[in-house]
């Protein structure tokens, strides 16, 4: 059997009280600090993952260095009081029904640090689906690099058309120990999780094998000569790679063959599905502030109607200032995307004029917040159905080009592990 990255290992789930222990990715609703300062309410006096994470909202809010002291703190009582249950080497099956009715099916298990590299033109088993912002990286680092519990909001992709994999394990349910079944706050759905055995791990691994097998990789995406590879990143691409860093200090401080027998090689993650028909890409749109509106309004017309030469057919924007909306056209377009040619004008702008950026979950939220000098920038969805093959063709897309779902169908913290 080939080498697959993604393995069994040992599983916390808290003993009780589920319902507060379960939040929400800490990297949404960052321009809505209502949302987690609900969350520090619902969550008050209870053992909740809200404790152990740092929502992005309040980064520049509250002091830093005090709240990672808390956070790693808090994990260390948590696993002194004994609040968790574990489950030994093993991997869980988990449905969670959105919002929307949709039922979205993921394995949760361990991915391989060893088969990872987030760089552009990694020919890795698992591969990075943007670009990576070296700068977001410290933040999500000096939390990892003395964390004792990895929590993860990872969300990792496979390629299985067939849907002979995840969906497999959907028509057994009534075979598996039931281990979880309850509503995630704030609209997040429903969720329930199952116990995967021996058996059901051994087959997870060897159909993973099959779809790395190289004859079949390059027939599949009719190239030669290229290497294949199993899983691409979802959601939490920052997240992995701040995982990875912390695993490269670590082999650096301890030598790499020590470094390979540590858990900080194998971060926590749910695999999902690219073919899932839960799993809806949507388009992550911009928020502009921090600047003078007309003069960047100004700047964003005169590069959509830049004349130059271009090898794609023009994109469509809509900008929204106070709250209306108005189209407008990329007229020779610098990229094949149009996330990557409003990326290079937005990186340009700033870096020239000064301003600030946000990356958005959801229209609607756009448009509420693209008012008092702030200014909106609402994009396309790229396919789904291209995603592998553009990774294999160009390497990772620009930063924050799709997400899958709206913010609150991401993936909410629950299954952990304990890290050394």
């Amino acid at each position: 059997m080939k080498n697959v990255g993604f393995y069994k290992t040992n599983i916390l789930l808290p003993k009780e009280n589920l319902e507060k222990w379960s939040t929400l990715a800490c990297d949404q609703f960052t321009s809505n600090i209502k949302y987690w300062d609900d969350v520090s309410k619902i969550t008050k006096d209870y053992n909740s993952a809200y404790n152990i994470i740092f929502p992005e909202v309040y980064l520049e809010k509250i002091d830093f260095d005090n709240k990672v002291r808390e956070i790693h703190s808090k994990m260390k009582e948590y696993l002194d009081n004994n609040i968790f249950d574990e489950y030994k080497e093993s991997m869980f099956y988990v449905e969670r029904t959105l919002i929307d009715g949709s039922i979205r099916k993921g394995i949760i298990g361990a991915l391989d640090l060893e088969e990872y590299d987030f760089n552009a033109g990694s020919d890795s088993l698992i591969r990075a689906t943007e670009g990576t912002v070296v700068n977001r990286l410290p933040p999500r680092v000096k939390i990892r690099e003395r964390a004792c519990i990895d929590i993860p909001h990872i969300l990792v992709l496979i390629d299985d058309e067939k849907k002979e994999i995840i969906e497999y394990f959907s028509n057994k349910k009534e075979t598996l120990k039931k281990l979880y079944s309850f509503n995630l706050m704030k609209k997040g759905g429903h969720i329930e999780g199952y116990l995967l055995g021996e058996k059901e791990i051994k087959l997870i691994e060897n159909r993973l094998s099959k779809l790395v097998d190289k004859k079949y990789f390059q027939e599949k995406y009719k190239m030669k000569d290229i290497s294949p590879f199993l899983f691409a990143t979802g959601d939490g691409n920052h997240s992995l790679a701040a995982a990875k860093s912390c695993y490269e200090k670590l082999k650096e401080k301890l030598g790499e063959e020590a470094a390979k027998k540590s858990s900080v090689r194998f971060p926590l993650v749910e695999l999902n599905n690219l073919h899932d028909d839960s799993l809806k890409f949507q388009a992550i749109h911009r928020l502009v502030f921090n600047i003078d509106q007309d003069h960047f309004l100004n700047k964003l017309e005169e590069y959509c109607n830049e004349n130059k030469t271009s090898a794609f057919s023009s994109q469509s924007i809509v900008v929204v200032k106070d709250s209306k909306k108005k189209k407008m056209e990329i007229k020779n377009p610098i990229h094949n995307l149009t996330v990557g040619s409003i990326q290079i004008f937005l990186d340009e702008y700033l870096e020239k004029f000064g301003g600030s950026l946000d990356y958005i979950h959801g229209e609607k939220e756009t448009i509420e917040l693209s008012k008092n000098g702030k200014v909106g920038i609402i994009l396309d969805t790229i396919k789904k159905s291209d995603l592998f093959k553009t990774i294999i063709l160009k390497g990772v897309l620009p930063r924050k080009s799709f997400s899958m779902g709206e913010a609150s169908k991401k993936r909410y913290y629950l299954e952990c592990r304990e890290i050394k």
